[in-house]
């Protein structure tokens, strides 16, 4: 291995304070690209999809469960994919396993569900393995064609306005990387963090930072 030089603190604060330069502009570039994100065109979902879900049949407004947004991540497991019937997509596992707190994302109007081929049983076992509490349907319809992920994973956003629901954002192969916390989700979406310092169109709901946020077991008390 052929490790950096080892040099004095004093050297060390100098070098790590000159990439902290570069670091700082990507971590603008990264904001500005969320605000682009939040002015894209959306695209009007026309077509019934239907999904299996545990308490039965659902729509795609359904998955929803009541909120303005929805993120749905295209897990691979069914029949063919490598581990069928013990378990899902490796690939796919590595990122359920980095879905943080879900309360986080719902108190910004936000649900995060999964969706597979593999029937209900499978999937609720195989949650049950893992220890996911990630909302998880069974495909029954071409939904995964529709929206680029039939053959590999990928992570689509949608905005619901009443009952008509638009496609806002699509991110597959390496773009998934980034998923898993709170922000990189809210960051995909139409209307991102909702916060104040955020550059979004005029209208768009935002709050102060840090007020909004509490411990998991909290969004719910009126404290």
């Amino acid at each position: 291995m052929n490790a950096p030089p080892v040099v004095s603190p004093q050297e060390w604060a100098a070098a790590r304070e000159q990439l902290l330069v570069r670091e700082k502009e990507h971590t603008r570039a990264r904001d500005a690209l969320a605000a682009e994100r939040r002015r894209m065109p959306m695209m009007a979902v026309e077509q019934e999809y239907v999904f299996d879900g545990p308490d039965g049949r659902a729509s795609l407004l359904d998955l929803f469960d009541g909120r303005r947004q929805l993120i749905v991540y295209r897990y691979f497991y069914e029949p063919g994919v490598h581990g069928w019937p013990e378990h899902g997509c490796p690939g796919c596992s590595f990122l359920a396993d980095q879905v943080a707190h879900l309360s986080h994302l719902n108190a910004r109007d936000t649900t995060l569900a999964f969706v597979s081929r593999a029937p209900q049983p499978d999937i609720e076992r195989w949650k049950a393995r893992m220890g996911w509490e990630i909302p998880w349907y069974t495909l029954t319809d071409g939904f995964d064609a529709d929206f680029g992920v039939d053959e590999w994973h990928g992570t689509n956003a949608f905005l619901r306005d009443g009952d008509k629901v638009f496609r806002t954002y699509f991110v597959n192969n390496r773009g998934d990387e980034a998923m898993g916390s709170t922000w990189s989700y809210l960051d995909l979406t139409a209307l991102g963090r909702q916060e104040e310092w955020e550059d979004s169109p005029e209208g768009y709901p935002q709050s102060p930072p840090y007020q909004w946020w509490k411990l998991h077991d909290r969004y719910g008390d009126a404290a």
